[in-house]
């Protein structure tokens, strides 16, 4: 058998050998390269964008990379959508008052090509799901899904809406001195515009992202593994039978338990049975939920106003 298999891998590689050879001897001799030419000028490449490979560009989501139906078809599909589906997946594809998913995060409809997996759905596949069927044609159903792939392919990011082209609206549009008023009656006694919110009007690139921070009572940093010093992390102190006090981060409570992260990074977990041990929890932001019941559009917006011209 080992006699065989070496004559047999000799005869292999002869062969093989052989039909090299063959080949080279049939292949034309190397050309001379062409004498170099000035390159065409060539468009400048978009700005980097996250939705972009490389960052250069090109659109690398399946979305963007989909042949789109001609304008004519994409604008009936919308005319349909808008009466038919704005209802449950919204104007903007992304979930309507009635509850239906977000269309521009659906994979279905990412791995759609021409409307194939969008027609079954539109005509009662999933009913159970809540998706009653559509009097729709097949034709209708194309469109729509046409239209459908026309907003994915303008996102700016995968599941993102596009872009409407409009500025922001503006949320400066409060009574400043109202605002100052409304500071000083509910919020000077935890906040001072010469203390932690000095110069707060000019830590913001516009009035919203300023009124985005302050209404829900701001967003920095989640703090630390033990008891932080950020001003917006919860924390607990816990007083045992014995009379030993065990202090940190409040990571969990409930009725059967409560942890906290210590101030060296690990974590302890008590047993609670009813009110004992002792829990003092202590939320730096329990007043401004308070508030949160409390503000009406006009306060945001004069508070807004306010703490805009605190530069």
């Amino acid at each position: 058998m080992r006699h065989r298999f070496v004559a047999t891998t000799k005869a292999g590689l002869a062969i093989a050998w052989l039909t090299a050879a063959a080949v080279a001897a049939q292949t034309p001799p190397a050309q001379a390269p062409p004498a170099p030419q000035t390159p065409a000028p060539q468009t400048p490449a978009p700005a980097a964008g996250r939705g972009t490979a490389g960052g250069r560009g090109q659109a690398v989501f399946p979305a963007q990379q989909r042949e789109l139906a001609d304008a004519a078809t994409i604008e009936r599909g919308r005319t349909i959508y808008t009466v038919s589906c704005t209802a449950c997946h919204g104007a903007d594809l992304r979930g309507g008052q009635l509850g239906g998913p977000n269309l521009l995060r659906s994979a279905l409809v990412l791995g759609d090509g021409h409307g194939e997996l969008i027609a079954p759905i539109v005509k009662g596949a999933r009913q159970e799901r809540g998706m009653p069927p559509m009097p729709l044609s097949d034709q209708d159903i194309v469109a729509v899904a046409e239209y459908i792939h026309s907003v994915a392919a303008s996102m700016r990011n995968q599941g993102m809406p596009p872009a409407t082209g409009e500025p922001p609206p503006d949320a400066l549009v409060g009574n400043a001195k109202a605002g100052e008023t409304y500071f000083a009656s509910k919020c000077s006694e935890c906040h001072s515009v010469t203390g932690d919110l000095q110069g707060i009007g000019a830590r913001f690139p516009d009035a919203k992202t300023l009124q985005n921070f302050w209404v829900p009572g701001g967003r920095g940093g989640r703090g630390g593994a033990g008891v932080a010093s950020d001003r917006r992390t919860v924390t607990a102190t816990i007083t045992l039978s014995s009379g030993e006090k065990v202090a940190g981060r409040l990571v969990r409570i409930d009725d059967f338990f409560v942890t906290l992260g210590l101030a060296d990074g690990t974590q302890q977990t008590i047993r609670r049975d009813g009110d004992k041990p002792k829990v003092d929890v202590k939320d730096p932001l329990e007043s401004h939920r308070a508030l949160l019941l409390d503000y009406t559009d006009d306060n945001m917006r004069d508070v807004t106003a306010y703490l805009v011209t605190i530069k």
